[in-house]
């Protein structure tokens, strides 16, 4: 008998079978195509996928072994080397993919429209699945509409729910600024209705032998100039905040070893930040220096170690002490000198456009440092989301300066600084093994005393840092400054210390500064052989981002506050940080009412309205005038008081309809749908539908958002003319005309008795005093979904009120292309005439 079940698909498509039912969607179900007698093959075409599921988005598919490794591209592809688009890796896709276009149906996933946007072949630089497993995948693509030099960089961590990538185009005669030629808009259809020929849509730009000419890179400002012997590195000044606005390249800070590179004649020279020749411990990289095509160059960079795409100090460390130092990258971000010109006077972003093409066909332990083309407080929040140390930010058209400067700065992301080691302990009073290290920072040239730590290493580092120091031993405290008392953080005991010359750094990992200005909570991350002792001083500490990363200790982070869901409460406090940017303009200035959970869900919850009750630093309380005879008003007007409020337990935040300058006249109408028992979902969705039909024949138009809970919520801005006592009649009209003229579906009349099997739409939250859940707001219940702003476009799409999450708002919004209430802002709209109109 001839069995009639599918052949089993290769393992590597299982999660493709899975999410699809075949016997639905006209996608191709997951054949052997791409398989050669058996054998993988190992790469070959490439196809880009035009999506319109939810949201437009784009669909980056490279054939690989066999099937098709797969990104999903929320903005798509672009020639600008500046753009970084962000690129989710979702499952592989079977080979016979790449041919697919049509009709995905509803309920299905990914249902919605695909058309081949383009397709074609590509080669990979270099080995391909170690770049998949690095992170790295540098490769040219030879289609229709794309072609060049293109990379994917990893930026998640590992454990993250999303893989993302950073896609961008690499510098070569395929490069083209955005502003110049934009290939989605240029090229809207698909190539197999509308075939182009491979190369058919124009010209690469003149080939050049080797570097982009001028209108890529200015370098006006060069002066010719011998090679200097030497030369001292600019250094960055540590950034209280980071910057809100101003022209800055952002790099994420790496941690690593500072090195410059002298290259003369195919002679090359390491030198650390201080000079000391480290040429002899890097044979490899000197190696692939040499084969740049430069004849003589000075270039800044860091050499790291990486450990699933993010720099391991500590991994640094053994490679560079050890025997083997193959994984040793050297990440270049800047160049100082090229071909008998001074090029330190020349604009930053120049320098770095030149260096960039310098380092593109380099080996691969040679890279360039990537900026990105995102806000420094979007990126900062990236940056530690990832555990990286922290961001550098630096003027675009600033010069090379030797020396400390305010045109670079780093920001920091975690307490950490390099400390001089000026004593030890014994681990448990033993000689062997390091217990302490005690540790100082120089101010002008007096030695201070900073603490101690005690952790971060294991048995074989406690041994290892024994035999550096007891050869430094010396008798007499090395202090210039009186001993502090040690902590109940510490392990110092006062007369165990034994005390060494001040000339080992160690880089240390810290919670605070104390009062007495020592070290609290700190962990070992390892010796800094590249840092002289005599240039330590204390740094502020981390940065503070302007209203979107404040700096915020969180009581009882452990405590679960939605057993349902398993949300703690710092993962509320790291979604209201996440979403601070996005919640602040619904919030700002407008009075507020807070819903708090001091017990969870699931336990009293606290209705406050007022300040009397209020011990949340930076929620602003407003004079009682404003509101007589009431308590004053808060209004939460920072990312400060938003994560002051999370801190002291609130969950949700609800927000009156006008502002407190025009407190009597509100901005904006709100219909809340509210479900009664039997409604089934599909008919809230068809109730906001017929909302806004019946608001457009008013000529108003309205914006929509989930509630969080059961319903959805029905927006229209306004320009705040009217009372409250107007607005309000106008939406209690609104609502008895609707239930009068469809009583089927809908009820003006509150109370659960009322609305069985129909939905009331709320209109009592346009009165004085009322309010309505803000939009970011998570909701305290069971699962703590979030109201949420959404496209009208994206109705059709929803399964419930509380589709997101505070467990999944925020993967959610990082898809997001575009603001789907960008234009709600600048929408003032009338009610005089659609009160007139309205029967």
């Amino acid at each position: 008998m001839v069995s009639s079940r599918k052949p089993a698909a290769p393992a590597p498509l299982e999660r493709y079978r899975n999410k699809r039912d075949f016997g639905a969607t006209p996608e191709p179900y997951a054949s052997k195509a791409g398989m050669a007698n058996g054998t993988p093959t190992r790469c070959g075409s490439f196809v880009v996928q035009k999506h319109w599921a939810s949201r437009l988005h784009y669909d980056f598919r490279l054939e690989h072994n066999g099937v098709l490794l797969s990104w999903a591209v929320p903005k798509g592809p672009c020639y600008d080397p500046a753009k970084k688009q962000m690129a989710v890796h979702v499952e592989d896709h079977p080979v016979d993919y790449a041919n697919f276009e049509g009709t995905i149906p509803p309920k299905q996933y990914g249902a919605g429209t695909v058309i081949v946007w383009d397709r074609g072949t590509w080669e990979p630089v270099g080995d391909a699945d170690k770049g998949m497993e690095a992170g790295k995948l540098v490769f040219r693509l030879h289609g229709e509409k794309l072609a060049g030099l293109w990379e994917l960089v990893r930026i998640s961590k590992p454990g993250d729910k999303a893989d993302q990538w950073m896609m961008f185009k690499k510098r070569d005669e395929w490069a083209r600024p955005l502003a110049e030629y934009d290939v989605i808009k240029a090229l809207p259809d698909s190539v197999i209705a509308n075939p182009l020929g491979l190369f058919e849509v124009r010209e690469p730009r003149t080939p050049q032998t080797r570097r982009p000419s001028a209108p890529d890179i200015d370098l006006s400002a060069a002066v010719a100039s011998a090679l200097p012997a030497k030369l001292e590195p600019q250094l960055a000044t540590l950034a209280a905040s980071l910057p809100a606005g101003g022209n800055w390249i952002v790099e994420s800070k790496l941690d690593g070893y500072r090195l410059l590179a002298r290259v003369d004649k195919k002679r090359v020279k390491l030198l650390t930040r201080n000079g000391h020749d480290w040429t002899s411990r890097f044979p490899l990289l000197v190696a692939e220096l040499k084969e740049l095509q430069l004849s003589n160059a000075w270039m800044d960079g860091e050499i790291v170690v990486l450990k699933n795409g993010i720099p391991s100090f500590a991994a640094l460390q053994n490679a560079v002490d050890g025997q083997s130092n193959k994984d040793i990258v050297y990440f270049l971000f800047d160049i100082m000198f090229l071909d008998g010109k001074d090029l330190r006077t020349v604009p930053l972003w120049s320098r770095r456009a030149l260096l960039a093409t310098i380092v593109e066909n380099a080996g691969a332990r040679l890279m360039f440092s990537q900026d990105f083309d995102a806000p420094p407080a979007q990126m900062f929040e990236a940056a530690t989301g990832l555990g990286l140390e922290g961001l550098m930010l630096k003027r675009r058209d600033a010069p090379y300066e030797s020396g400390r400067t305010q045109t670079w700065l780093k920001a920091k992301a975690r307490l950490r600084q390099e400390l001089v080691i000026c004593g030890m302990t014994a681990r448990a009073g033993n000689d062997g093994e390091v217990g302490s290290l005690l540790l100082g920072y120089y101010v002008g040239s007096k030695l201070h005393d900073a603490g101690s730590v005690g952790t971060g290493w294991d048995s074989k580092t406690a041994r290892d840092l024994w035999k550096q120091l007891t050869p430094l031993e010396v008798d007499a405290t090395p202090f210039n400054t009186p001993l502090k008392k040690p902590g109940r953080w510490s392990k110092r005991v006062v007369g165990s210390e034994r005390w060494v010359k001040p000339v080992l750094v160690a880089e240390v990992e810290f919670t605070e500064w104390t009062a007495d200005e020592v070290i609290r909570q700190a962990s070992f991350i390892g010796l800094r052989l590249d840092k002289d002792a005599r240039g330590v001083v204390r740094e502020g500490g981390t940065t503070q981002a302007p209203e979107s990363l404040p700096q915020l200790k969180i009581t009882h982070p452990e405590r679960v506050i939605d057993v349902s869901a398993s949300v703690t409460k710092a993962d509320l406090v790291r979604f209201y940080a996440s979403v601070a940017e996005r919640m602040l303009p619904h919030l700002r200035d407008r009075p507020v009412a807070l819903v708090r959970a001091p017990e969870g869900v699931a336990g009293k919850l606290f209705f406050q309205k007022h300040a009397e009750r209020t011990a949340m630093p930076g929620l602003k309380a407003h004079a009682r005038d404003l509101w007589p005879k009431h308590p004053p008003l808060l209004t939460v007007d920072t990312a400060d008081a938003l994560l002051s409020a999370a801190q002291m337990n609130t969950i949700e935040f609800h927000t009156w309809n006008s502002v407190v300058r025009r407190l009597d006249a509100p901005d904006r109408v709100i219909f809340d749908l509210d479900p009664g028992e039997g409604v089934k979902w599909a008919l809230v969705r068809e109730a906001a539908l017929l909302v806004r039909l019946l608001l457009s024949e008013l000529g108003l138009q309205a914006w929509l958002k989930t509630s969080g809970g059961k319903g959805l919520h029905v927006v229209v801005p306004l320009n705040p003319r009217l009372d409250y006592a107007r607005v309000k009649a106008f939406s209690k009209t609104f609502v008895a005309h609707l239930a009068k003229t469809i009583p089927e579906r809908f009820s003006a009349v509150s109370g659960p008795s009322n609305r069985v099997g129909k939905i009331f739409v709320d209109y009592l939250r346009n009165g004085k005093g009322q309010t309505t859940a803000a939009a970011f707001s998570a909701r305290a219940r069971p699962g703590m979904g979030v109201s949420m702003p959404v496209a009208w476009e994206q109705l059709a799409d929803l399964k419930s009120g509380a589709q997101w999450s505070v467990q999944t708002a925020r993967e959610y919004l990082s898809f997001q292309i575009s603001d789907p209430w960008v234009d709600y802002w600048t929408t003032k709209q009338s009610l005089t005439s659609a009160m007139k109109r309205l029967p």
